[in-house]
């Protein structure tokens, strides 16, 4: 297959709409497709295991339209009036009434979630018991990659690990360097990429919102109301803050509205598109150039999570995200082959160290960072002030340096994810 054709097919996999908090609708997702394998009149329980880091991320974030937070509400959810068939939007079309039944199936306590002992970092298992038999869906790898569908003793669906990776010809993409991969998106037609608006498009209405008003702890409309005092400039930096950490109020808190997600995460898709975002606000960016450069986000972003872990004690929009959007500011900039692998560098030395303790209203402190970093990361670049090799982590080229950050993830930070997730259980059962 093409390089332009890999890199299109992996844009299309992994930039996607997602409703609400991308573990959570994992979750709802599992259910959901459960639910519809059987035609039933009663529920008798609702057996959910899921892994540490599922767990961890969907233990306090907010459920669209509900005001209420947790994996447990998303799962009845998921039961009572999810739609499989929406993927990543499965809760978009819940309403008031099917919210009523979810608290009332919880009330009923006919719903258990346990975390199961798995290495896996996207695991979740569901076992839906009616009076018209049982059904068991599995969902692993990614948010909505369904490894295992069955009812009633018949096997549905099963798909073996090492099947699906053989079949994943997208993985070629991150064995290349960065700079192959942009050459190879700036040829590109137009029309082939020009999808690539729609979520920047998606992402600004939500930023939106999340400015109109206080959502979550404020921290977008924080901004904006010191740079309309003065306290802060109206540059570059500041917008891309304000306007990343506005739609992360938003979404964080439960909006019932959608965002383009990057590699799993909508989070991670607000940080690859909005510092951008702001960038084309200040400066003239035409239609082809701006998709191409959204483009590049995106695979930076899913490079990176290629080698540190879709979810892991890193938080991703800091170090994944942030730095895919600090790569595209600095080629939109007319950065040379250096300076981008510099951007990369520079971003990598900064934020490496900024943890993931779950999703949750406090991201958007986070968020706010890892777009400040970005353009900090790409104006240094430019200017040719670039983190030397041998500098902790950083190596001689940003291949090597995310080959590092991915050794500190899975190596040296997987006692760290327990202890995160210890901590915050402890703080629940307090």
């Amino acid at each position: 297959m093409e390089l332009t054709n890999i890199i299109i097919e992996t844009l299309r996999k992994e930039v996607v709409p997602a409703m609400g908090c991308t573990e959570p609708v994992a979750v709802a997702l599992a259910c959901a497709k459960a639910k519809e394998l059987i035609d039933f009149d009663e529920i008798k329980k609702i057996e959910i295991l899921v892994s540490p880091n599922i767990y961890k991320n969907g233990l306090g974030v907010g459920i669209p339209n509900t005001e209420e937070v947790g994996l447990r509400i998303a799962a009845a959810l998921g039961v009572i009036g999810g739609k499989s068939d929406k993927d990543l939007q499965v809760l978009e079309d819940i309403t008031k009434k099917e919210i009523d039944l979810a608290k009332k199936l919880l009330e009923d306590e006919k719903l258990s979630l346990g975390i199961k002992d798995t290495h896996e970092k996207i695991y979740v298992e569901v076992m839906l018991f009616t009076d018209q038999g049982e059904a068991k869906t599995v969902i692993k790898g990614k948010h909505n990659q369904f490894m295992y569908i069955g009812k009633n003793g018949e096997i549905i669906l099963e798909t073996k690990t090492e099947n699906v990776e053989k079949e994943d010809t997208t993985k070629l993409l991150y064995d290349l360097s960065i700079k192959e991969i942009i050459k190879a998106i700036e040829k590109i037609p137009y029309e082939e990429i020009s999808f690539m608006l729609d979520g920047l498009v998606m992402n600004k209405k939500i930023a939106q919102e999340g400015l109109n008003k206080k959502m979550g702890m404020g921290v977008g409309i924080g901004f904006y109301e010191n740079i309309k005092k003065g306290m802060l400039s109206d540059d570059l930096m500041n917008q891309a803050m304000m306007l990343t950490a506005a739609a992360s109020d938003a979404r964080m808190s439960g909006i019932g509205m959608s965002v383009m997600s990057s590699n799993g995460s909508g989070n991670n898709g607000l940080t690859a598109i909005l510092p951008i975002a702001a960038y084309a606000n200040k400066f003239q960016v035409e239609n082809e150039r701006l998709a191409k450069s959204v483009a590049i986000s995106h695979i930076v972003n899913s490079y990176i999570k290629h080698y540190i872990g879709r979810l892991s004690a890193l938080c991703g929009c800091g170090v994944a995200a942030g730095t895919g959007a600090s790569v595209a500011i600095a080629w939109l900039m007319g950065a040379n082959e250096e300076q981008i692998d510099g951007a990369i560098k520079n971003m990598l030395a900064n934020v490496s160290g900024m943890i993931c303790d779950g999703a949750k209203i406090g991201c958007a402190l986070k968020l706010a960072t890892s777009a400040s970093v970005a353009v900090q990361s790409a104006l240094l670049a430019l200017s040719d002030n670039i983190v030397p090799a041998k500098n902790g982590i950083i190596a001689e080229t940003a291949e090597d340096t995310i080959k590092n950050l991915g050794t500190v993830s899975s190596e040296g930070m997987t006692i760290t994810d327990h202890v995160i997730l210890d901590v915050m259980k402890n703080m629940q059962s307090a």
